[in-house]
């Protein structure tokens, strides 16, 4: 079995140039591979290895001398693998470690209000809050909370022209949004607080928190989340799913490029 991590934090690293190539060596070094994504904002990505050596990068990253302790807030989520999930490592610079194109939008500033996953299902179940899925249409495809409207996106980059086309703050006021792990939530809120949307919340930690946390008799999750990497769905308990869709992209040689094509 190998560990997966996938994680990200917005944080301000001026410098994410220079700690490509050190993060690059030490990923190769612990045997991990995957996909990180570096850029001003913070570093977003998911690797995996064996739990030893991921435990080690972690360690690194939120309290080693690389990053001197600006990743402190780590937001991370363990899963497992049969099989090692990636074909090589990537460390790539990005303008945006998720990519909206907004100036005004900073994490770093302004997010809206987390939702635990134990309290998630009363917040989507009240008829005043419109439930948002932030993911790209063939990740809503696989599966989606019940009631939740899919915004028929193809890349992360166009959601911001979906709420200026479909939403409106005077009446839009209480909305709830959700994505895989919660880095497009972050962005996603930030940009709607900036453009006059009153009360907005997100799901902490994402899907991926919420199927670990919540018994399978209790949800409101229907279907399976795609996750970017060769085990392409997980379900309840964040368990390998074995009902996957033929037509959906998961013969990809890499599906690192997958997720950064999907701007997750």
């Amino acid at each position: 079995m190998y560990k997966v991590a996938a994680l990200y934090q917005f944080a301000a690293l001026p410098d994410f140039r220079q700690l490509q190539a050190p993060l690059r060596a030490l990923c190769d070094q612990l045997g991990i591979k995957g996909s990180l994504l570096l850029a001003d904002e913070g570093i977003n990505g998911t690797i995996a290895g064996k739990d030893a050596e991921i435990d080690a990068l972690v360690r690194e990253l939120e309290s080693g001398a690389l990053f001197g302790g600006r990743l402190n807030n780590l937001e991370l989520k363990y899963s497992r693998a049969s099989m090692m999930p990636f074909l090589h490592m990537k460390v790539r610079l990005k303008k945006e470690i998720v990519t909206l194109g907004d100036p005004l939008t900073d994490p770093n500033k302004l997010v809206g209000t987390y939702v635990n996953a134990a309290d998630w299902n009363a917040l989507i179940a009240a008829e005043d809050t419109l439930v948002l899925d932030t993911r790209n249409a063939f990740e809503v495809a696989m599966g989606t909370f019940e009631g939740a409207v899919d915004p028929q996106i193809a890349s992360f980059g166009q959601f911001k022209d979906f709420v200026a086309r479909t939403l409106d703050p005077a009446k839009h006021k209480k909305i709830a949004m959700f994505c895989t792990g919660g880095i497009r939530c972050e962005k996603a809120s930030s940009y709607m607080l900036a453009h006059g949307f009153a009360e907005v919340y997100h799901l902490k930690g994402g899907i991926l928190q919420y199927l670990e946390d919540i018994p399978a008799s209790d949800s409101l999750w229907r279907g399976d989340c795609f996750v970017f990497d060769q085990r392409v769905a997980l379900g309840h308990g964040l368990v390998e799913s074995q009902s996957i869709r033929p037509d959906l992209p998961i013969n990809s040689e890499d599906f690192a490029l997958t997720r950064e094509a999907a701007d997750e």
